[in-house]
């Protein structure tokens, strides 16, 4: 059963959307505030988040930028905003889906659904391999578990299919656009949220852009993961 946290601050839509996700058999908590949607997915796993954008104490495209810092949860935003340049730049934000109020409950779970089996491994895919090795990295993909020289790496989802999709080809250098496809399963996209994943990552790894150790990005061409050369004496 699907988890999902209603962030609308409109007490009648708000009540209608909980009685009816909770009919369609999803369990769902609420809040009214974008502050207080922040604070519910610091504590609580979620599958999804369905945000409005005007929340009383922060509009809910701040709210999502906010959101993806700390968590890579599929969010849709719902709103009566019908402007499509809007729709662009949120959806380039990393929002995973638009609505444009008002819509049918049965649209809204249509879209969840595609947005969660997007977001899940298929169970007809191929099992991941039992583990991945590059240097002192060490990735369990059947456990979503990673280590850095024998210390664990606190990663978020999207980090995560990021370092693991890499690892899983040492030395290639993969496409921005191969990347977009496979990890954000998208075929096409803002290049700006590879860099923001990527800068993350590399932080989480102890290294910078300037100064590469794993992470190596080539300009115009794509990304390659590789073992970090030994230095000369």
């Amino acid at each position: 059963m699907a988890s999902v946290l209603v962030v609308e601050d409109d007490p009648f839509v708000r009540s209608a959307l909980i009685r009816q996700l909770t009919e369609a058999s999803y369990t769902v908590r609420s809040v009214g505030t974008a502050l207080e949607a922040l604070r519910e997915v610091a504590h609580f796993r979620f599958d999804v988040v369905v945000l409005d954008l005007g929340l009383p104490d922060l509009d809910g495209s701040e709210a999502l930028k906010m959101l993806r810092g700390i968590t890579d949860v599929p969010v849709i935003i719902a709103t009566a905003r019908d402007d499509e340049a809007e729709i662009v730049r949120l959806l380039h934000a990393g929002a995973d889906d638009y609505l444009v109020k008002p819509f049918s409950v049965e649209h809204l779970t249509a879209r969840m659904a595609a947005v969660l089996r997007r977001s899940r491994v298929g169970s007809g895919e191929p099992a991941p391999t039992p583990e991945i090795r590059v240097g002192g990295l060490v990735i369990d993909p059947l456990r979503r578990q990673a280590e850095l020289d024998g210390t664990a790496l606190d990663l978020t989802r999207r980090e995560f299919d990021l370092l693991a999709f890499l690892a899983g080809r040492p030395g290639v250098v993969v496409p921005r656009r191969e990347l977009l496809a496979e990890v954000w399963q998208q075929a096409y996209g803002d290049d700006q949220t590879i860099d923001v994943h990527l800068s993350w990552l590399r932080r989480k790894l102890g290294e910078t852009a300037a100064r590469p150790r794993y992470l190596h990005t080539l300009r115009g061409v794509g990304v390659k993961l590789e073992p970090p050369r030994e230095r000369q004496p």
